[in-house]
């Protein structure tokens, strides 16, 4: 059974169609690269699935559950995905072990103890157990993105979304944020990551899709997308980053 399963999925901003008949099926374990020009719906589509964008038609399946459904409790929903911001969102008055296990304390009524002792295990495994009692604004940009993508997997969510988790980084920040994520992947963590890393969405990704004004224009392997794209978008697209 697919992790994940958009039917039809269509959000308009107005008279701004975003995204126009989203169809995409993510099985479990799967690295998701979804690439795309500014403005092609990368973002839009992430929000949508986590429920912070409501979108205009179409269905989306979490497992056998459609969350698309008006009746649908959105915090639960988002209790079982984990999603992490292109801007850093790490909560400025808590520690960055308090920031960690948030939801496991307050969502999933964890014990503080056994929160605490599963966020510490995450932190010292990504170097940061120095600075569980820090607050967020001691640490730099790359180890506050690694936090939150630690809160994010903290309570062992069924999918991953990560939207441009890169993009608010100092580019000698970047690789140790990348190389998290090359991990959690490699793990067999469920993944869809919007993303402008093209050397990473090809070393990394099981699947790229092609975002185009609202639609997916292609989606293959990366061996296929990036050697050997057969739509003229998308060529168009990656000749930008290999000119």
């Amino acid at each position: 059974m697919s992790v994940l399963r958009l039917e039809g999925i269509h959000k308009n901003y107005g008279d701004a169609a975003v995204l126009r008949g989203i169809d995409l099926a993510v099985d479990a374990h799967e690295v998701i690269a979804v690439i795309g020009a500014s403005g092609s719906g990368k973002s839009t589509l992430l929000r949508a699935i986590n429920l912070l964008e409501p979108i205009d038609d179409g269905q989306i399946w979490l497992g056998e559950q459609d969350i698309s459904d008006p009746r649908t409790k959105a915090d639960a929903v988002r209790a079982r995905i984990g999603f992490v911001f292109q801007h850093l969102n790490l909560f400025p008055h808590l520690s960055v072990i308090d920031n960690v296990t948030l939801a496991s304390r307050h969502v999933l009524r964890v014990p503080i103890a056994e929160a605490t002792a599963t966020g510490m295990a995450l932190l010292e495994r990504i170097g940061l157990a120095d600075k569980a009692q820090e607050y967020p604004d001691r640490l730099s940009g790359g180890q506050q993105q690694r936090a939150a993508i630690v809160r994010a997997v903290a309570t062992n969510p069924e999918l991953l979304l990560l939207d441009e988790v890169t993009s608010a980084l100092d580019p000698e920040l970047v690789g140790e944020v990348l190389e998290l994520v090359r991990e959690l992947g490699a793990e067999g963590t469920t993944i869809i990551m919007a993303t402008h890393e093209m050397a990473f969405a090809r070393d990394v990704a099981t699947r790229v899709v092609f975002l185009d004004q609202g639609v997916i224009a292609e989606e293959g392997t990366p061996a296929q997308v990036f050697g050997a794209p057969r739509n003229a978008r998308t060529k168009e697209f990656l000749a930008r980053f290999t000119a």
